[in-house]
């Protein structure tokens, strides 16, 4: 009987100078998976023979299951192998890139607690910085223990042409899989067709269909929503120790025997998010202890961000050629995405970018 193949690294309560768990995550797989790297990128590098996929999917999990299942030595997977396909897809995607974002201890609790309400904006989610992204979740639990971070990234379903966010919970029980299919409804209906997609999935294999834990899994989804639409924000304030750099994707080199070949990242690199908005509420919440009203506006107003939120707006002609004014039912109402928004703090891009060291 085949034992369970599970992808899981031993607890780590502190971050180390020359590793993450994250990075230890993926050193783990390409031990279990020792062939797993050079088969995806083969399977990148036959993208257009392969059918072809948007660019925001760095590798669709259909490439991860034929990798599963080519090592298991079966076409078709067994139940307790199946995790290990969205394990495998999550891990050799954020190979590429190796980013992990850190945010900053004043502006985390601002975008964890922003109720998450309306339609889970999908075209928003496209502009993720990198392919894949690895988000530290401190404080946030997971089946009664600590969440340490999330992967997250987009996969396309090569069978039904459908878009998901397939988020990798990283626990101290190992890494749990959730897919969410992307599309015009409430979050929460989000994860009720997850949950019936898995029960579906496992009447067809005669296993008990159990949905309980409902509730957990959209508290620990939530936050990191909230989280992942901060990075695909217009300027998310993203540093690398004080510096200025963006991440992204790599692109493609010229080698002399293969051709154009994507590379992998050669080791994590770790993004601070909102240190410069961290800063200014840091500064806010102060006036506002002490009692001082606002330099800019003179009012004392508490400062916070503005959840992320789809706005109607008008466009296109105002008048008519003969210059009387178009009614705005009559105008056109497109819905935009609006990033979160600092409200009563200083201008962040007049301060400087300092990192401080979060014990």
């Amino acid at each position: 009987m085949l034992k369970s193949r599970i992808i899981t690294v031993p607890v780590m309560p502190k971050f180390e100078r020359h590793t993450h768990r994250a990075r230890e995550h993926l050193i783990a797989a390409g031990q279990l998976y020792p062939n797993a790297w050079k088969q995806a990128d083969q399977f990148r590098a036959e993208r257009a023979e392969l059918g072809d996929w948007p660019e925001w999917c760095y590798l669709p999990l259909a490439a991860a299951y034929a990798i599963v299942s080519a090592d298991a030595g079966m076409k078709r997977l067994p139940p307790h192998l199946a995790g290990d396909v969205g394990r495998l897809g999550a891990l050799c995607t954020w190979r590429m890139t190796q980013g992990i974002y850190r945010f900053d201890p004043a502006l985390y609790p601002a975008l964890t607690d922003t109720p998450l309400t309306g339609d889970l904006p999908c075209e928003a989610l496209h502009r993720l910085p990198e392919w894949c992204v690895y988000v530290e979740t401190p404080g946030l639990e997971w089946l009664g223990k600590p969440l340490h971070g999330a992967f997250a990234h987009l996969e396309w379903d090569v069978n039904h042409g459908r878009e998901e966010l397939r988020l990798l919970l990283d626990g101290e029980a190992g890494l749990h899989p959730v897919p969410l299919h992307l599309g015009a409804w409430p979050l929460a209906e989000a994860v009720d067709r997850m949950l019936d997609t898995a029960a579906v999935w496992a009447t067809a294999e005669g296993l008990p269909v159990k949905r309980g834990g409902a509730d957990q899994l959209e508290t620990a989804v939530l936050p990191i929503l909230n989280l992942l639409l901060y990075l695909c924000s217009d300027d998310p304030d993203i540093t690398r120790r004080g510096r200025p750099d963006t991440p992204g994707n790599p692109v493609p080199k010229r080698t002399r025997r293969q051709g154009w070949k994507l590379f992998p990242a050669d080791g994590p690199r770790e993004w601070d998010a909102g240190v410069r908005l961290g800063s200014a509420l840091r500064r806010a919440y102060q006036r506002e202890e002490t009692g001082q009203a606002s330099p800019e506006t003179g009012r004392r107003v508490r400062p916070h961000v503005r959840r992320a939120h789809w706005h109607t707006v008008l466009s296109g002609k105002r008048k008519r050629p003969d210059g009387t004014a178009i009614p705005p039912t009559e105008r056109r109402r497109e819905l935009r995405w609006m990033p979160p928004i600092p409200v009563a703090v200083e201008d962040i891009d007049a301060m400087p970018s300092t990192i401080k060291p979060v014990k």
